[in-house]
């Protein structure tokens, strides 16, 4: 193992740094383009069904770039996984969104759904984020699964250690939920609930 990646497994980067550094490379890299290459091959976005990031992503970048920042971060106790949640902003425009990351083998992230809507009255913008990890405590093995309505398009996943589950789930309207559970080292805990609706 060379020095660089000696480096990197005694110092992962953080799905916060992770965040940061892609809404940055959004400004002057360009949007889309940042955003394959901070996604898996595999990574699903919502056009409102949901669909792999690299193929439904345009091919040209817009002329201007969203800015969001992570205000929230849930994170898995082996690290392997985390999810980030926070405001977005593009001229007058303002929303939220939620970003799950899956630490790769070189030890930097990438994300595999990314997500959000538009609101109204937009999310406070805090100086740093809220960093809560699940307990490593009594680790459980897996956490069951709720039943999923056979008439939604859904999936999920969970970090490697099981301390951190998601199930995300769309609707035949394009109506879609997200729904993030942390192990507190008795039970999982409900950390993030989205709910989007159908388009207009």
């Amino acid at each position: 193992m060379t020095l660089a990646l000696l480096l990197i497994a005694a110092d992962p980067e953080t799905a916060v740094e992770a965040e940061r550094a892609f809404a940055q490379a959004a400004q002057t890299d360009g949007q889309w383009t940042a955003f394959r290459r901070y996604s898996t091959p595999d990574a699903v976005i919502f056009t409102p069904q949901p669909k792999k990031a690299h193929e439904a992503l345009p091919k040209k970048d817009p002329p201007n770039a969203i800015e969001w920042w992570p205000a929230e971060s849930y994170v898995a106790c082996d690290g392997s996984a985390a999810v980030n949640t926070g405001p977005w902003k593009l001229q007058q425009s303002q929303g939220f969104f939620t970003t799950i990351w899956v630490r790769q083998a070189d030890g930097h992230h990438k994300w595999v759904y990314d997500g959000g809507d538009a609101l109204t009255t937009p999310r406070l913008r805090p100086a740093e984020p809220k960093v809560r990890v699940a307990t490593c405590a009594d680790t459980p093995i897996s956490r069951a699964q709720d039943p999923v309505d056979p008439s939604v398009v859904s999936d999920g996943g969970e970090s490697s250690d099981g301390t951190l589950a998601w199930m995300w789930q769309v609707a035949a309207d394009g109506s879609r939920s997200l729904d993030v559970y942390m192990w507190n080292g008795q039970d999982f805990e409900s950390v993030i609930q989205d709910r989007v609706g159908a388009p207009k």
